[in-house]
């Protein structure tokens, strides 16, 4: 059975993690096929947008498969190669990724959806920041994420105690943009996903990488990364072409309306 589900349509690729018996933990193996998923759609210039959840109703996933961690080592906690690491896999990708959480998010499984560039959960999602329990550092980029999303004392209060997080809350706080009912959350993740595929594919990854390198810099360095890369990006955009794109966009606004 395949650990990774890989779906492709009309330039939307949905990754779906498939162990759905062990609450789709992160398994050596499953984490292999992950990349390989992620590495297929880098290599895929249709594809313009990704979603990534989880088989079953249960979990997203729970993290790291515990069972095996205790006998191959710590290593992989840490690790930092995406052939190993799903969410330097994700991280590597151009292209929008949302996260559509249909469960819980514990520990891994909570970095893994902080990796995601846009999260949307249904009803039953629930996250847990659960290192703390189990005595392992996080090495995925919680421990610096979470705090820069819902501040520091919240982040806290949920690393300090490995409290379940509910997706009304998590969305209240800014984790996730929308929740939805569980049979609802794949079709709003893929029209979504749909609005953003139809987007100028190049102009969206040279978006995406200004708002990402910017985050990781200072404000004013961020603003002059912003005023360096506008320079060069709008250099080469004509005045035709303005007006083309402002008339499609006034021609989409009467046809969602309608």
């Amino acid at each position: 059975m395949a650990l990774i589900l890989l779906e492709k349509s009309e330039g939307v690729a949905t990754i779906t993690l498939n162990r759905p018996e062990a609450m789709n933990a992160l398994s050596h193996a499953l984490r292999s096929e992950f990349h390989a998923a992620c590495q297929t759609i880098s290599e895929d210039d249709d594809i313009r947008a990704v979603i990534v959840t989880g088989a079953g109703d249960r979990a997203f996933t729970a993290g790291l498969d515990l069972k095996e961690l205790g006998e191959q080592g710590l290593g992989a906690a840490t690790d930092q190669q995406p052939a190993s690491n799903p969410c330097r896999a994700l991280e590597s990708l151009a292209v929008p990724v949302i996260g559509a959480i249909n469960g819980v998010a514990i520990t891994g499984g909570f970095e893994l959806a902080l990796a995601c560039d846009i999260r949307i959960a249904s009803s039953n999602a629930r996250f847990a920041d659960t290192h703390g329990r189990v005595g392992i550092i996080p090495g995925w980029g919680l421990s610096q994420k979470l705090s820069r999303f819902i501040g520091l004392s919240r982040a806290c209060e949920l690393s300090f105690t490995g409290q379940f997080l509910d997706a009304q809350t998590a969305c209240d706080w800014g984790l996730v943009n929308h929740v939805y009912e569980p049979d609802e959350l794949m079709t709003k993740a893929h029209a979504l996903a749909a609005d953003m595929a139809s987007m100028d594919p190049s102009f969206l990854k040279a978006y995406k990488r200004l708002i990402f390198d910017g985050y990781d810099q200072n404000f004013k360095e961020a603003m002059a990364l912003e005023k360096q890369t506008t320079d060069a990006w709008n250099a080469d955009v004509t005045a035709e072409e303005v007006e083309q794109r402002r008339l499609a966009v006034i021609e989409r606004g009467r046809a969602l309306k309608n």
